[in-house]
């Protein structure tokens, strides 16, 4: 780029969801160049406002020389970069490096890096922690694995999506097995808090006066105090739905199998899970676990219309 400092690889994007919006974006307010597809072209009108062209097909993708993915699952993974018009289809050319930030399991993806070896392009896993309103706050962080070179090659364009900072850990699918880590935390941290804000009300105590003394205490986290209005007003607009959170549960087991670890914690926290999913709590935030321990708890939950705060710099 001419001011000698946003670097000038020409990008591809995939995926215009909510998440990928909000990461395209950042790369665009930095002035990068990026070329969008996404299936429902409609998605994409944000990004075209912000500079971005967009592509009939991921095929078109191809003379990009890096292409980020945010996809829904394996099955949208397999079919952008493998299917019929896919980014590594046929006898155009590919890009050098694909990063792509999609949960799926170490299989999916393994089927895809055999595909991608053979046409000389690295593709680099980089989940990410947060969700599109910590991306507007700079607080995203990022996990990559695979060739150390194509992540020295992205890096600073994962640095412009992920400001809160960039982990390489190691090659091949590692940073996929990170990602189902973290989810699994997740999900066991969401039920603590449901479960202790439900004990404490049922005594008399607020929820906003609880997460406050817990998010001043070594135990507040980004997380707890992100999740506070959730919790304490009962704002349950969805970040990660039940449905993706038990996804990740299912893997996270799966890979507990194969690798020979006891998970009782975490087998717990999926059963509740899939409870919640099971009582049609499906577009909704996860945060939702709170109505559920509450209703087997025998108390009738309500907003508290607190000003609390979500940690990002403004109040809720």
């Amino acid at each position: 780029m001419s001011d000698g400092k946003t670097p000038d690889k020409r990008l591809g994007w995939v995926g215009a969801g909510r998440m990928g919006v909000a990461l395209a974006t950042r790369l665009l307010e930095a002035g990068c160049d990026v070329a969008v597809y996404n299936r429902t072209r409609a998605k994409c009108e944000p990004l075209v406002a912000l500079g971005a062209t967009v592509v009939d097909k991921p095929a078109d993708l191809g003379d990009r020389e890096i292409v980020f993915t945010t996809l829904a699952g394996p099955t949208d993974f397999k079919e952008v970069l493998i299917g019929a018009d896919g980014l590594l289809s046929g006898s155009g050319p590919a890009p050098a490096v694909i990063v792509d930030s999609t949960t799926i399991s170490a299989e999916a993806s393994a089927a895809v890096r055999a595909e991608a070896d053979e046409r000389g392009t690295a593709l680099l896993a980089a989940p990410v922690s947060g969700n599109p309103k910590v991306v507007k706050a700079g607080r995203l962080t990022m996990v990559t694995s695979g060739p150390e070179e194509a992540h020295r090659a992205a890096l600073p364009y994962l640095e412009i999506m992920a400001a809160g900072g960039v982990t390489y850990c190691g090659e091949g699918d590692n940073a996929r097995l990170v990602k189902v880590c973290h989810n699994l935390m997740l999900g066991i941290i969401a039920q603590s808090l449901a479960e202790i804000l439900v004990l404490a009300e049922k005594g008399g105590v607020s929820r906003a006066d609880l997460m406050e003394f817990l998010n001043n205490s070594v135990l507040g986290s980004t997380f707890t105090r992100y999740k506070t209005p959730a919790y304490v007003n009962l704002d349950f607009t969805p970040t990660f739905t039940p449905e993706l959170l038990l996804k990740d549960f299912d893997l996270g087991h799966e890979a507990a199998r194969e690798l020979g670890v006891a998970m009782p914690v975490a087998s717990a926290a999926q059963q509740v899970v899939q409870a919640l999913v099971g009582n049609g709590y499906t577009d909704v935030d996860f945060a939702a676990l709170i109505e559920l321990e509450a209703k087997a708890s025998g108390l009738e939950l309500e907003s508290e219309a607190a000003p609390v705060s979500d940690g990002l710099g403004r109040a809720a």
